[in-house]
């Protein structure tokens, strides 16, 4: 059966009561579920109990970022030291001389060649030395080739280049480029000693030379002649007299010229040109360390009279501990005391610097 809409209409609400209050329940209904629905999307949730409780972690917090770190500044490298040459020794006196800056090397009787060098604040004698085992037991035999070294290019070559080192050298005080002569001969493994001239008993006919140390002038006039010649160069141990056989043989003369020594921490070399010397009692007396020598090898220059002395040291050596040999820088004293000086090792002696002696020998 079809209808019209208004028909319709008008049909349905023409339907009993009973029907109309059914729908008109439905539609409050449905009214109210939906607002019931909104509400619950509005409104704030129910806190739960303590109990059903979840505990979060806190939220972290921002941290205040850290300030950036500074850039180190970094400073220019201060260029490396160049390093100095080898200095040549200078022509100053020996107290005045600054002491060479290499360490030294450990005692022993087989030091390598070098500068020879020893604590700074020592002596001078010991701080020039030449290291030497003091725990050797074998005689000991110094050789001191003098007293004209430097005064001939050749023949200070040959005794500086051909003798072994542990020779003491002993150069003239008057010889040109001595500071060069020293500091080469100490390169070499040398001890150094200067000569200082004394007046001989025949000074009319053996003159020393214009710094001449003399009985007859007085102490302040000597000491101006030994600061000469002590300041011709540097870094030599001691002296040696050279001639001085009047000057040697008078306590007024020695005395004040011992005390000078002691003054600068150097030791003496009494050559011993006459037998009247007071050399040696007078050093022991006033605290200057001093050795003398036993026997000069070439008075002779032949290689026969060369070796019967040095055979003649050797006893000297074996009776006594020790033994001071000299000899010039002649071609034959240098030959001769080459081939001996290899011999020592096999006979149980030992070469040994001139300061490894010194006041070894007594008053002899």
């Amino acid at each position: 059966m079809r209808y019209k809409t208004r028909d319709f209409e008008e049909d349905a609400w023409d339907q009993p009561a009973p029907r109309r209050t059914l729908a008109t329940a439905w539609s409050v209904l449905a009214v109210i579920l939906s607002g019931a629905l909104i509400w619950a999307q509005l409104a704030p949730p129910e806190p739960l109990p303590p109990e059903a409780r979840v505990a979060l972690p806190p939220t972290p917090q921002a941290q205040p970022e850290p300030p950036p770190a500074p850039v180190p500044t970094v400073a220019e490298p201060a260029p490396e030291p160049v390093p100095a040459p080898e200095p040549v020794q200078p022509d100053l006196p020996a107290a005045a001389a600054p002491p060479p800056t290499p360490a030294a090397p450990p005692p022993s009787a087989a030091a390598p060649r070098g500068p020879l060098v020893h604590e700074a604040n020592a002596p001078a004698w010991v701080r020039y030395g030449r290291p030497f085992d003091a725990n050797d037991r074998r005689a000991r035999i110094a050789v001191v080739v003098g007293h004209h070294l430097g005064l001939s290019t050749a023949a200070t070559e040959a005794a500086i280049k051909e003798l072994p080192e542990g020779v003491t050298l002993a150069f003239s005080a008057y010889a040109e480029r001595l500071g060069h002569w020293v500091a080469l001969a100490r390169s070499q493994g040398h001890e150094v000693l200067l000569n200082v001239p004394m007046e001989p008993t025949d000074l009319s006919a053996n003159d020393p030379g214009p710094h001449t140390l003399r009985t007859t002038l007085p102490p302040q006039q000597n000491r101006e002649r030994l600061d000469w010649v002590l300041g011709r160069a540097g870094g030599y141990v001691g002296v040696a007299s050279h001639m001085g056989s009047r000057f040697t043989a008078v306590p007024e003369a020695m005395k004040p010229f011992l005390a000078a020594l002691k003054e600068r921490g150097l030791m003496f070399l009494d050559s011993r040109d006459t037998p009247r010397s007071v050399a040696p009692r007078l050093a022991a007396e006033i605290g200057v360390p001093r050795a003398m020598v036993d026997r000069q090898i070439d008075e002779e220059p032949s290689p026969e009279a060369i070796d019967a002395r040095l055979a003649d040291a050797e006893r000297i050596a074996r009776e006594t501990g020790s033994a001071v040999v000299m000899a010039q820088p002649y071609a034959v004293s240098i030959k001769r005391l080459a081939a001996w000086l290899a011999t020592l090792e096999e006979k149980g002696l030992v070469l040994a610097p001139l300061t490894a002696v010194a006041n070894r020998q007594g008053d002899r």
